[in-house]
């Protein structure tokens, strides 16, 4: 299209384009041709593409979504390409499943591996800096699960597929507020302990120059709850 063809005023070219009019009976058939391929394309993937993708689903979807967006808007490309794409991806995506169910390594390799960010109350700050994840980001996951001190948390896992795993302390704990320091008024309805952990990361190693775990140089009281707390509506 030319410079001097583009008008801001030129509404139909806008709307419609300038495609024959007996093109958009076609979109809608490549349309259903392409929607009937990505549905048999999920199904022969596995059933996780309906609910958590691993990366090679993930990878699959995108493909296939890249794959069909020229047929259906280019009246001169066919439809044969996003087939043989399709064909690909399906078989590959395939091929990776059936390798990864018979090995754990290269599943480790092709999917990746289940991290630790929390562990015995204490931040795994190494882990969590390999996940791109931050601290607080970990804690809004936590309080997401009516979590409101370290203390209570016995193990948090990233899984491979990114979904967040968490194991409750079954033991009556103390450990590291999560709790916003601005909510001053829920924070009192906690006690306060006679034990000091770290104010980054929960470490309780006594008051020392600096933590073991974090390096940094602060040190707060630890909260816990004489009763384990109710799952407090999230509304």
């Amino acid at each position: 299209m030319k410079k001097e063809d583009i008008q801001l005023g030129d509404w139909l070219r806008v709307f419609i384009g300038e495609a024959p009019g007996a093109f958009f009976i076609e979109i809608v058939i490549r349309t259903l041709v392409i929607y009937a391929i990505l549905m048999i394309g999920f199904r022969l993937i596995g059933s996780r593409m309906a609910g958590q993708l691993s990366r090679t689903e993930q990878a699959s979807l995108v493909t296939l979504a890249a794959a069909i967006g020229v047929p259906i808007q280019s009246p001169e490309r066919g439809i044969l390409p996003a087939i043989i794409i399709a064909i690909v991806v399906v078989f590959f995506g395939r091929i990776i499943a059936k390798r990864a169910s018979k090995s754990e390594k290269f599943e480790r390799i092709s999917q990746g591996n289940i991290d630790t960010l929390v562990e015995n109350g204490v931040l795994c700050l190494q882990n969590i800096r390999g996940t791109t994840l931050t601290r607080e980001r970990v804690f809004a996951q936590l309080r997401s699960e009516h979590i409101v001190h370290l203390g209570q948390v016995k193990r948090l896992y990233i899984e491979p597929n990114g979904s967040i795993t968490l194991i409750e302390n079954q033991d009556n704990a103390v450990g590291l507020s999560i709790i916003p320091a601005n909510d001053t008024a829920y924070l009192h309805r906690f006690q306060l302990a006679d034990q000091i952990v770290c104010a980054y990361c929960g470490l309780d190693q006594g008051k020392d120059t600096s933590c073991k775990n974090c390096g940094k140089s602060g040190w707060v009281q630890a909260i816990y709850r004489s009763e384990k707390p109710s799952r407090e509506s999230s509304s």
